[in-house]
């Protein structure tokens, strides 16, 4: 484990304990008196009092339960990581799902264990993030791998129309065209590109399908593109 040393004595690493459940809480500083080179310096039971406790105590690491009254564990963790940068949190929580795991990890927290932890995964995971390492359960790092490993969404298309439907508020083939490369993020100049026209024939359908269907922006239009089907590729008479 790392320890900081000050004239030659090793110096246990302090350790502040956050949980709202009062026997979950007395045990897990229990615990944590049994094990060497670690010394608890104070036990909140919500997230508030938690950030109170860094404040006057400066422990080095803090054990956070994520789901607590008045200050939720993520709260307090951006909180404590933006004030105080050199105490470090472990998240210790009985929920490893990604509602409760990423908003932890991207409030500041160094490391995630669930609570079927044992003595020496936690000691193992003090003694990672003080030493700037990440302190995270085998069934955590698979999630993060897992979500690595995925791919990324498709962007999101309008939902294809049929060609035999009639065009809303009188929209020609070319304005529903431009309409529909509109919304799949095209400026203007890309759409006189893809369409082998100039810009300024591209700016006169604009103008005319913005009048028409009465959006004042492309951000307008795009959600009347989507509202309406309407797509790239159709072909209307």
């Amino acid at each position: 484990m790392s320890e900081r040393t000050t004239g030659g004595a090793e110096q246990p690493t302090r350790v502040l304990v956050a949980d709202d459940q009062t026997v979950v809480r007395e045990g897990i500083v229990m615990l944590l008196g049994l094990l060497p080179g670690i010394e608890v310096v104070g036990a909140a039971a919500d997230g508030e009092e938690a950030v109170q406790l860094v404040a006057e105590r400066a422990p080095d690491v803090v054990l956070m339960d994520l789901r607590m009254p008045r200050c939720d564990g993520v709260e307090a963790t951006r909180r404590i990581r933006g004030e105080h940068p050199a105490t470090e949190v472990v998240v210790l929580t009985t929920y490893a799902d990604d509602d409760s795991l990423f908003p932890a990890l991207q409030a500041g927290a160094r490391g995630y264990l669930t609570k079927d932890a044992g003595a020496e995964e936690i000691a193992r995971a003090i003694a990672a993030v003080r030493s700037g390492a990440a302190g995270l359960s085998p069934q955590v790092q698979r999630r993060l791998l897992e979500r690595l490993a995925a791919p990324a969404p498709e962007p999101a298309r309008p939902p294809a129309r049929s060609a035999q439907q009639p065009l809303p508020d009188g929209l020609t083939a070319r304005e529903a065209e431009v309409l529909a490369l509109i919304a799949e993020g095209l400026s203007n100049t890309e759409i006189a590109a893809e369409l082998f026209v100039s810009p300024a024939t591209v700016k006169t359908h604009i103008n005319n399908l913005f009048a028409k269907t009465a959006v004042r922006d492309r951000a307008q239009a795009v959600s009347y593109a989507f509202r309406h089907g309407i797509s790239r590729g159709e072909q209307h008479g």
